[in-house]
């Protein structure tokens, strides 16, 4: 009996307070496109080119994309009036937010990602951490309106199960990382 093919994760929104500054944030941390798709409600950031291939090269599958809206007016939203308040609509209060992670370029470094979140407003959470469980380092911040992100690179000499991701044998780290 063959398996259903799985429903598909296509696009994730972050809430903000304001489209235009976190547009900026994004273009700047990432070097992302960011669409203006309704003014001031919703925008769209288009990473760029595709995922590669074990070879290097692009392959087919274009970068996922993520969604800027403001909490307050989420759109799709077809109910009127009142009911278009329920749940309550409000920006990130302290609690758990979104997590995304973000698979650092071979032409970026996850510490001068780190250094530009911070710059534009970020509130940094760690750095040069590895993780066993799948083999990778990661650092993480979150942006000014509480979305956290995860970085995440693979290191050197590093060997991983290929098939649970999970480390083989011992890390040799660099000094001054952690490790879980």
């Amino acid at each position: 009996m063959s398996q259903p093919y799985p429903n598909i994760l296509v696009f994730v929104d972050f809430p903000v307070g304001d489209i235009a500054e976190a547009s900026r944030f994004y273009e700047q941390v990432f070097g992302w496109e960011v669409e203006e798709r309704i003014p001031g409600v919703f925008s769209r950031i288009v990473p760029g080119q595709n995922f590669k291939l074990d070879d290097g090269t692009q392959g087919p599958t274009g970068n996922l994309h993520l969604g800027l809206y403001v909490p307050t007016d989420p759109r799709p939203d077809p109910r009127q009036g009142a009911d278009r308040d329920l749940p309550e609509r409000r920006l990130f209060d302290g609690g758990r937010t979104t997590r995304a992670w973000i698979l650092v370029s071979d032409d970026d470094q996850m510490d001068a990602i780190m250094d530009r979140a911070v710059a534009h407003g970020g509130t940094e959470l760690w750095r040069r951490h590895f993780w066993k469980e799948f083999g990778g380092a990661n650092a993480s911040f979150l942006d000014p309106w509480g979305n956290q992100l995860m970085l995440w690179e693979h290191l050197e000499g590093i060997e991983q199960d290929p098939d649970t991701h999970e480390l083989v044998g011992e890390a040799t780290l660099p000094e001054g990382w952690t490790i879980e």
